[in-house]
């Protein structure tokens, strides 16, 4: 049996096909390559270029693979760009999982790993966040992950499909070797911009605020490796091929950090001192978004091997500096 990996070629996902092949599974990939790289696949796995939304390609790949599991990737992810585009959102994200969903009951395909996010909670009232907390999106990117998660709820209530969504919270770093990192066309991720810095690719970094109620003054956030993200996905498929119930789990390590102690651990991580300025705060940006992921700890077994931020920002400079323009 086969696992289908869907938007196999991006950041997150590519770090799972290597994962999941590290764990004697076969994978398959299909993405439309949009945001995706075709490098950052091995040559060894079966590869369609296609979009999910394409139901034809779907059946194609169902018809010619034993396709024991779905991992569902694909999503655009630019907060901003949702907020300007919604419909490109929902027509993108929400079609695109109405037409996987559709495809997996026609070819009798039960079981789905969803990459959710912590933007379904929009602001929370309390922090650290469970997974019992309000979902209110603040932007169509958050609101199209819900309603993803809500139709796959619907749909596992009156079928055999059962679903477990991984909502991430910052996911950082890249895979031990550099060979694959994290390449956007419009980078927006704070690490890749604050190593930009050192590579000489910007002069400095900008810090949107210091004046938080935070310890430093800058924003907190929860970071997770991407490879600690990958196993979390493993453990996921393992607990729904044991027969667990459809569920959903935050990914988060638990502690926060600052927009200053992160320029901090990449100054040591890349040996370089980088220059910041102050700019304004940006609008709605939460002062301390941390995770709480006892329940994936507990259910799933889930542990982050990556608990040090300079090792784990290490490990994307490492990728940065060999491939300082991407694939």
């Amino acid at each position: 049996m086969s696992v289908l990996i869907c938007g196999g070629a991006g950041y997150i996902g590519s770090h799972n096909v290597r994962t999941f092949m590290a764990h004697g599974e076969n994978v398959i990939v299909v993405d439309n390559l949009v945001t995706g790289h075709r490098a950052s696949v091995p040559s060894s796995v079966r590869f369609y270029e296609g979009d999910i939304r394409n139901g034809e390609i779907l059946d194609k790949i169902f018809t010619e693979n034993q396709i024991d599991a779905v991992i569902h990737f694909c999503a655009c992810s630019l907060v901003g760009e949702s907020v300007e585009k919604p419909l490109k959102y929902f027509d993108n994200n929400v079609w695109g999982m109405i037409s996987l969903l559709e495809a997996m009951q026609r070819n009798n395909i039960n079981k789905i790993i969803f990459s959710s996010s912590a933007a379904t909670y929009g602001e929370p009232e309390k922090i650290p966040i469970l997974e019992t907390a309000p979902t209110n999106p603040t932007n169509p990117y958050g609101e199209s992950k819900r309603m993803m998660e809500i139709m796959m709820k619907w749909l596992s209530n009156v079928s055999n499909i059962k679903y477990v969504s991984l909502r991430y919270f910052n996911v950082a770093g890249a895979w031990h070797d550099g060979s694959i990192g994290e390449d956007h066309k419009c980078e927006t991720h704070l690490i890749p911009l604050i190593l930009q810095v050192p590579l000489g690719k910007r002069d400095h970094v900008t810090v949107f605020g210091n004046d938080y109620p935070t310890k430093d003054g800058t924003c907190i956030r929860d970071y997770v490796h991407v490879c600690d993200i990958a196993d979390a996905h493993v453990l996921a498929l393992e607990y729904l091929r044991n027969g667990g119930e459809s569920n959903i789990f935050n990914l988060g390590s638990g502690d926060g950090y600052s927009v200053m102690e992160m320029i901090t651990a990449a100054e040591k991580a890349s040996g370089q001192k980088i220059k910041l300025e102050i700019g304004a705060r940006r609008a709605g940006d939460p002062a301390r978004l941390v995770a709480d992921s006892h329940k994936a700890r507990e259910i799933l077994k889930w542990s982050p091997k990556f608990t040090d931020m300079a090792e784990i920002i290490a490990t994307a400079w490492k990728w940065h500096k060999a491939h300082p323009n991407g694939f």
